[in-house]
Parts: C-alpha cells; structure tokens; sequence
C-alpha cells in the first residue's frame, strides 16, 4: 500500500510538472507595435482607435507610440519597441526615406513590418496598406474639371516628404495634362505645402493671390488640411465661395465645406476598413501566416506586396449615401458647424 501510495504520488507529481512546463510554453498574447508619425488631427487618431479595437478581437495587444513628427524619436520609439518583443511592427512614417533604417532595426529582430498608408522608400517592407492614391488624384481633378473644363488653376500639392503627395499628383496630372496642351487649362502656380501644414497653405496661397494676374478658376487642393488653408485665404480676399476647391479625407470641417458652398468636394477613404484590414493582417503575420494579396506597388527597382482600398468622391449630392451612411460623419454634428440657413440643405 505505501508503494503503492508512492508510485500515486510521484505520477502526480510529474504531471503537475508537465502541466506547468506546458503553462509555460504557451505563446502569449500576441503583441503589435504600431508606430505612428503623429496622432495630431481627426484622421489618425480615428485609424489608431479602429486598429486597437479590431486587434484586441483577434487577441493581440497594440502598444502605440506617436512621434509627432520627429524621424529620430520615431526611430526611438521602434527600437524600445523591439525591446519589448513585439511580433508584428505597423510603421506609419514621418519621413518615407529616414523610415528605412526603422525597416532594418526590425528585420534585424526578425519582426516582420508593415508600412500603413504611406509607402516606405524600401523594398524589404513585408506588406503596404493603403488607399490607391493614385485613383484619389484622378477623382478630384475629374470632378474639378467636369465644373471648370477651362480656366485658371493653382495645383495645392501636399508634404514633399510624404511619397504619397506624388501619387495622388500623378492622378491628378492624368486628368489634368491633355486639358493643359490643349490651352483650356493654364497652371498659374504650382505650391508643394510641408507637412501637409493648414497654415502653411494659408501663408503660401495667399502669397499666391496676391501675385496672381490673372482671374483664379480653382484650385487643386489635396487634402482637406490644405484645402482649408486655401479657403481661409481665399476669404480673407473675399473669393470664398467664387474658386472652386478639393480636398481629400472628409474631414468634418470639409464635409460642412460642401454645405456651406467653399468646397467642391472632398474624397472619403473609408478608413475603419483600411485600419481594420491592417489589424488583421498585422495579427496573421505574427502568427506566421500569409497574408493574400492580389498586387504589388512599384518601390524602388523592386515591388512590395499591397493591399489598395478604393477611395471615393464625395459631394453635396452624395455624402448622404457616403459619410454619414457609414456614420463616419453625422448629420447632427455637421450641423452645428453651419449657420441655420444652410440646415436644409443637409435635409435634401
């Protein structure tokens, strides 16, 4: 009996162990680590919260760092990331070439990367996830030029360092070019705005007008930011209203913009899907998976494996169906941003 006992005894024993040392072996929480160039304004902070929500579903941890646009802190930042075992890093960089040792730093960790919205300048990028800027420049000089066919334009480029302002300027000029050479189109100045900078549009637009010699037609604004920036100018030398502007993002001040009748139109990136689409890939490649994707971008002599999302061109005539369908912008709160006698057009 005693033997017995013991023999008992020592099988608990060792399965206690086991079961323990198997405690032990088990992977834990899935941990990502989502780099952002700045969390400053009502895009990314949107991308930001969407992202967490989508990867605590899937199980896995988001630890965040924002640089507000500092390359080297940002640089940091990824490295005391790394430090902490991240499995998976989501960069959205500041600067798309400086972001290239941030690629090698974790490639050196064997931690896979994924360059969120902005393409980094380096082939090596495990995966890109975006919007096709591209098709965003075409959409807003489309619709710009189906209202103004001819006249006068200024082209309101974005950051010079953010690769994404070239793309969406090459859709633009896709549309733009042939009216050029035709004569029915004439490019009264061409300004690049750093950091896609609302005030640094004010100061450069105005400086435009009061150059300008001839009638202004519109202006080729490519982002809301900027677009704002523009307009603000254009008011304060009572165009406002008379110029017709883009923008991109649909931004709650552009989206009432459209209503009040100083913008054009903006273009809606359905970002919950995009930020959604980033987590679950995010959580695949931690879990060693592969993550299908049905094209490449070009980067450098190489291409990268993406995943594009479709912009669209939002007006007035339908943003009812768009942004505020999708709750990306409420009726309510676009609202209280007008005066009263613009209400019922929100109504229509």
């Amino acid at each position: 009996m005693p033997v017995r006992l013991s023999k008992i005894c020592c099988a608990l024993v060792l399965v206690g162990v086991a079961s323990c040392c198997g405690q032990a072996q088990q992977k834990p929480e899935l941990k990502i680590g989502f780099s952002l160039e700045n969390t400053k304004g009502e895009r990314w902070q949107t991308d930001l919260d969407e992202f967490q929500l989508r990867a605590q579903q899937l199980g896995a941890q988001t630890i965040t760092r924002s640089a507000n646009g500092d390359d080297d802190l940002q640089f940091k930042q990824v490295k005391d990331l790394l430090n902490t075992g991240i499995d998976v890093l989501v960069l959205l960089p500041h600067d798309f070439e400086k972001a290239s040792r941030i690629v090698d730093a974790a490639h050196a960790k064997h931690v896979p990367v994924i360059s969120y919205d902005r393409l980094i300048h380096n082939p090596r990028v495990d995966l890109y996830i975006g919007f096709d800027l591209f098709a965003v420049g075409v959409l807003q000089a489309q619709c710009l030029t189906e209202h103004a066919p001819k006249g006068n334009y200024i082209l309101l480029g974005g950051s010079p360092l953010d690769p994404n302002s070239k793309v969406v300027r090459a859709g633009q000029m896709s549309v733009l070019q042939p009216l050029i050479d035709r004569g029915d189109i004439k490019v009264l100045t061409d300004i690049w705005i750093p950091e896609w900078s609302p005030t640094q549009s004010y100061i450069l637009v105005t400086q435009a007008l009061h150059d300008l010699k001839a009638p202004l037609t519109a202006i080729l604004a490519s982002n809301d930011a900027t677009a704002g920036g523009a307009i603000q100018a254009l008011e304060d030398n009572h165009l406002s209203g008379q110029v017709l502007v883009t923008g991109q993002d649909a931004d709650l001040a552009a989206v009432a913009r459209l209503y009040d009748g100083t913008q054009l139109m903006t273009i809606y990136k359905p970002i919950v899907g995009e930020a959604r689409t980033a987590a679950e890939a995010a959580v695949t490649l931690a879990r060693h998976g592969n993550v299908e994707t049905s094209t490449t971008v070009p980067n450098g002599a190489q291409t990268t494996k993406a995943i594009l999302l479709t912009p669209i061109s939002v007006t007035r005539q339908n943003a009812k169906g768009t942004v505020f369908k999708d709750g990306f912008q409420k009726v309510e709160t676009v609202r209280q941003s007008l005066p009263k006698d613009k209400w019922a057009e929100l109504d229509r």
